[in-house]
């Protein structure tokens, strides 16, 4: 059986195929540049050659795509969006047309561009580019189940802020839910306020099997907590140091503690140090983050976590990780299964075996490292 596991995020796609009976440290696994740079180097050579541009297809994660678009624009050059491509600027499509300079058209008005305006799709799940990677090495792909991790600011109304209401939901979600899988779905039970996450659903009109998608963040998280050292811990916090926001939980029997979350480039190691103390002491507020520019934090548990009693009362995963190497907490960087930079397909592979019980046998096999015991080369 397979089960083909991405996650996306703003400098890599982290793919790995999951097959029953194989010990996870030899499953096949790709880092490849993440969407939104691939469709920013696409913009970039359609400026170079100084030609009209026009984006279709769904909304993706912006970051470098976007950055690329207003390039585009300050050089003077057209840039037309369908609608839905146009959302991976904003929500607001006013403000894509008025603030950026993007001319917002139909599909039928771009079926009338005239030549040679170059047409870029976008989507951050594209399973028949992965398809035909594997396929290049003599792999064909035949998953049982898809699991695709991506962020999700979620559509927040025009008077509330998109800060306030990613916390909201994240907070909402815990009290339903209070596990880290809550923040997986099967595509169609996806909340209609989380937009991207949609958006990975109706690019997988390809595929045939079940498709769960899954916030970014604590698939991480949820990865970092099957490394050895890190399961060993009856409480502890989890970090996930990403490129552009920073998510931490605390962790118990009980389940979350405590939780927040902040943009990546507004930290420092001294301040996001402070932010983890807080969060083990239980006195961190919403205002301290949401008040700095982040997003929010919230004690479930006040119950205080004590970082002082040793080494390593912090683990750490992320691609930005780094930042806390001089960390005086003396944080432990989580390796799950010997690959750090596939801990969100991890969490995710946690997450399949949580919503389709048919599958959670041999994951929970493959997890524990009790179904590891054919070679590679048996596998199906």
């Amino acid at each position: 059986m397979q089960i083909l596991l991405i996650d996306v995020g703003t400098g890599t796609q982290d793919i790995y195929l999951f097959r029953s009976g194989v010990a996870l440290e030899n499953g096949f696994k790709l880092v490849m540049p993440s969407p939104t740079m691939m469709i920013r180097g696409q913009i970039q050579d359609a400026t170079e050659d100084q030609s009209p541009l026009l984006l279709t297809g769904v909304m993706m994660g912006g970051g470098p795509c976007q950055w690329a678009a207003e390039d585009h624009l300050k050089a003077g050059l057209p840039l037309f969006a369908t609608p839905e491509a146009a959302r991976t600027f904003n929500d607001d499509l006013e403000w894509v047309s008025k603030e950026m300079g993007v001319e917002v058209i139909s599909q039928d008005e771009a079926k009338s561009l005239p030549d040679p305006t170059i047409t870029i799709e976008m989507k951050d799940f594209d399973y028949d580019a992965i398809r035909q990677a594997f396929e290049i090495f003599d792999l064909k792909l035949a998953p049982a189940a898809v699991a695709v991790a991506v962020f999700d600011h979620g559509a927040a109304p025009p008077d509330v802020s998109d800060r306030q209401f990613r916390f909201d939901y994240l907070e909402a979600r815990i009290r339903e839910q209070n596990r880290l899988s809550a923040f997986a779905y099967h595509a169609h039970q996806i909340p209609d306020i989380m937009t991207r996450m949609q958006a990975v659903a109706n690019s997988a009109h390809n595929i045939d099997s079940p498709l769960i998608v899954m916030d970014t963040a604590p698939a991480a998280i949820i990865g970092a907590t099957l490394d050895p050292y890190v399961v060993s811990k009856d409480r502890t916090i989890v970090a996930n140091v990403g490129n552009f926001h920073t998510l931490a939980f605390r962790l118990g029997p009980g389940g979350i503690e405590g939780v927040f979350e902040h943009h990546t480039g507004l930290i420092e190691t001294e301040s996001l140090d402070s932010l983890l103390i807080a969060l083990a002491e239980g006195s961190l507020t919403h205002e301290d983050v949401f008040g700095d520019h982040g997003h929010g934090a919230l004690i479930f548990d006040p119950n205080p976590l004590m970082l002082n009693e040793g080494p390593y009362g912090v683990a750490v995963t992320g691609p930005r990780r780094l930042m806390m190497r001089e960390s005086k907490l003396r944080p432990y960087f989580a390796v799950p299964f010997g690959d750090m930079m596939i801990a969100g397909c991890f969490g995710l592979l946690v997450a399949v075996a949580d919503l389709v019980p048919e599958f959670e046998d041999p994951i929970r096999a493959a997890l524990t490292g009790t179904s590891a015991n054919i070679t590679p080369w048996d596998a199906e």
